[in-house]
């Protein structure tokens, strides 16, 4: 019989569609044919990106934008917000609306075209999450800035439109609605337990154990009780914290093997999907004038994560005009298929 769960988190609530009986081969997608086309983010194309930001592996000593780099960050030649300008937030009657301002920037992770997340080297995953730390913590000092995101888009279904490996970094001067909705919930729960609610489904879910998918001495992968795509994971720390650029060197080393495991795992139980990767931090803990209850609680009450959503199945109408998510596998099935993979 199909199940209705609902997020521990916040108010939504999934359909565990099991009677569909979907098991791993059904879902497996062929991988995306190589492009032939030309790749800006290859070595020896470094002028056609705009000028790097930062890179790592070349030596200082050597000119910029020159090939050499392992990881290299750049702006992004379309960007979705700009830079430059102020915000100047105005209301045309009952409408609200301010400058598209923002940052956004993009991570060639390897010069290696055809390089895979899911088989990368410790040294790489640390450059790469290296390089999240450090660009999240220097955007945060534009105080324009309220919210940054960091996205992995891999494969077209997934919205990349380079194949060469990359992520994003997105700054934006809102809290964007569905984070606000989690950061809420988050602290309405500590309020009224002084515990944060993250920590509590870890525990639940360490002492059932039915959808932990792995875990080591800092980190917990999860397949959540109300997932609303099919394989979906997060990736939680053990120890209790509001921010992942304030993660410490063992930390990003165990992460780096974490999340290359579990990419991993995914690449070996579904094909090659596509999927998003979101790290989900908290906001920055800029003062807001008027706003005395942004961000007082935050480092007790919001604790940050990464969700994997691989794009196995479609958003119709139903999903569009109800906020209900149809997931045709459960989660522990999918835990159960995760855990065999091979790593």
């Amino acid at each position: 019989m199909p199940e209705l769960r609902k997020d521990p988190i916040i108010d939504r609530w999934v359909i565990i569609a099991v009677e569909r009986g979907r098991r791993p081969h059904d879902f497996v997608v062929e991988s995306e044919p190589p492009s032939g086309a030309f790749c800006p983010f290859c070595p020896g194309n470094e002028s056609k990106t705009p000028p790097e930001i930062a890179q790592w592996g070349r030596p200082a000593n050597e000119p910029p934008n020159t090939p050499g780099w392992n990881v290299r960050v750049v702006p992004n030649k379309f960007p979705a917000l700009t830079h430059e300008g102020a915000l100047d937030r105005q209301g045309l009657g009952m409408f609200d609306q301010m400058n598209g301002i923002g940052a956004h920037e993009v991570v060639i992770e390897s010069p290696r075209h055809d390089w895979d997340f899911a088989s990368a080297t410790p040294e790489e995953t640390r450059d790469i999450l290296g390089a999240y730390v450090a660009r999240v913590a220097a955007l945060r000092e534009d105080e324009r800035f309220v919210y940054t995101l960091v996205f992995r888009n891999i494969g077209t279904v997934a919205g990349a439109s380079l194949a060469h490996p990359h992520s994003q970094i997105i700054s934006v001067p809102i809290i964007p609605g569905q984070v606000k909705e989690h950061l809420d919930a988050a602290r309405a729960y500590y309020m009224q337990k002084t515990r944060c609610v993250f920590c509590d489904v870890l525990r639940q879910e360490l002492s059932m154990h039915d959808r932990v998918v792995e875990e080591d001495e800092h980190f917990v992968v999860l397949s959540p009780f109300a997932a609303r795509f099919p394989f979906q994971l997060q990736i939680y720390p053990r120890r209790h914290s509001h921010d992942f650029t304030l993660m410490t060197p063992p930390e990003i080393e165990a992460l780096g093997r974490t999340l290359s495991r579990s990419l991993h795992r995914i690449r070996e139980t579904l094909g090659n999907p596509a999927y998003n990767m979101m790290v989900q931090s908290a906001p920055h803990e800029h003062s807001r004038p008027g706003h005395p209850e942004y961000w007082g609680t935050l480092p007790q009450d919001y604790h940050w994560h990464i969700d994997i959503l691989p794009r196995l199945t479609k958003i119709a109408g139903f999903e569009w005009g109800t906020g209900f998510y149809i997931n045709p596998i459960s989660p522990e099935s999918a835990t159960e298929y995760l855990r065999e993979a091979t790593v």
